[in-house]
C-alpha cells in the first residue's frame, strides 16, 4: 500500500527570485516546506549558479506546468570571451584560450545567426539523457559524448552591454529547451575567440517576472505563516497563453468528471486547445469541438 504524502492541499504559483548556489529542486523543497504543501514542482530548471525567476507550482497548479515550460523566456547573461571551459560556464576547467577580442560590430553580426529556428547542441554537462543516463554523470567521469542537436526558437538576441574587452552582456528571448551555455560556447566559436557564461539570470518566464519573486530569505521569514499564502498566485496564471472558454453549470459538472462538457466560446476554432472556467475558477484544459470542451486535464478545485 502506497504511503500517503502529508501536507496541505494548497494550489497556486509562488514566484521565487532564485539566488546563485542552490539547485532548482532544493528551492522547490524549501517552498514546499515553507507552505507545508503536499505537492510542488517547478516550471523550467535553472543551473545552480544561475539566478532569477523560478516559478513554483503547488497542488493543482502542477497540471499547468507544461504551458509555462513551453512559453517564451528571457535571459540576461554575461559571456567571458577568450576562454572555453568543459562545462561552458565559469565553474568548469579551462580547455582553450585566445587573445582575440572581437569588436562590438563583429559580435552583433554574429548574433544575427542565432535568431529564429536554430539547432543547438546541449552542453556535455547537462541533464539530457544519453542511453538512459544523464550526460553530466558521464562527463564527470571524463567521458566525451556526441550529443545530438536539438531545435530551439530564439525570438531575439541582443548585445546590451560591453563592460570591458573580455566580457559582453546579452539578452535573449527564446522558447523551450534553450541552453544559454551553448549560446555562449557557440558564439565564441563563430567569433573564433572561444567563450563561456560568466553570469546568468532569467528575468522572466511566461507570465512570471523575477522582479515579482520572493527571495529565499523572505520565504524563510514568512515560512508556515498565513502571510506567505498571500503571495500565492492563482493556478490560472499558468494558463494565460491559452484561450479561455466559459463552462455552463452542467458542462462544469461533466468536465470535472473528465467528460466532454458544454462551453460558451468566442474566437475559438474547432480543435483549439483552451481552458474552461466556471464562476472564475479553472475547471479543465482540453480541445474545443462543436460547442464542447473535450478535457485532457481536470482541476480538482
Amino acid at each position: 500500500m502506497g504511503r500517503t504524502r502529508k501536507g496541505r492541499d494548497i494550489s497556486g504559483w509562488l514566484v521565487v527570485d532564485k539566488p546563485a548556489g542552490p539547485t532548482s529542486t532544493a528551492v522547490v523543497n524549501k517552498v514546499r516546506w515553507a507552505l507545508e504543501a503536499k505537492k510542488a514542482g517547478h516550471a523550467g530548471t535553472l543551473d545552480p549558479e544561475a539566478t532569477g525567476v523560478l516559478a513554483i507550482a503547488l497542488g493543482e497548479a502542477t497540471k499547468t506546468v507544461p504551458y509555462i515550460t513551453d512559453a517564451l523566456k528571457a535571459y540576461e547573461f554575461t559571456v567571458r570571451l577568450g576562454v572555453s571551459t568543459n562545462t561552458d560556464d565559469a565553474e568548469g576547467e579551462v580547455l582553450k584560450t585566445s587573445d582575440l577580442r572581437p569588436d562590438d560590430e563583429a559580435i552583433k553580426e554574429a548574433l544575427a545567426g542565432f535568431i529564429g529556428d536554430i539547432e543547438q547542441v546541449p552542453p556535455q554537462f547537462s541533464a539530457v539523457k544519453i542511453d538512459g543516463e544523464r550526460a553530466y554523470k558521464r562527463a564527470r567521469d571524463g567521458e566525451e559524448m556526441e550529443i545530438a542537436a536539438r531545435p530551439l526558437f530564439v525570438e531575439s538576441l541582443l548585445l546590451i552591454d560591453r563592460p570591458d574587452a573580455d566580457h559582453v552582456t546579452l539578452e535573449m528571448v527564446c522558447g523551450k529547451g534553450g541552453y544559454v551555455r551553448s549560446i555562449a560556447r557557440d558564439l565564441g566559436a563563430v567569433l573564433g575567440c572561444y567563450g563561456h557564461v560568466r553570469e546568468l539570470r532569467r528575468i522572466w518566464s511566461g507570465p512570471f517576472d523575477a522582479g515579482d519573486g520572493l527571495t529565499i530569505a523572505q520565504i524563510e521569514e514568512m515560512a508556515r505563516t498565513p502571510e506567505l499564502d498571500t503571495h500565492l498566485l492563482p493556478l490560472e496564471q499558468g494558463l494565460v497563453d491559452l484561450p479561455e472558454v466559459k463552462a455552463t453549470a452542467e458542462g462544469a459538472v461533466k468536465l470535472r468528471n473528465g467528460n466532454p462538457g458544454m462551453v460558451i466560446a468566442h474566437d475559438v476554432e474547432y480543435g483549439d486547445e483552451c481552458w474552461a472556467s466556471f464562476d472564475g475558477v479553472a475547471v479543465a484544459v482540453g480541445r474545443f469541438k462543436s460547442g464542447e470542451l473535450h478535457p485532457n486535464r481536470v482541476f480538482n478545485t
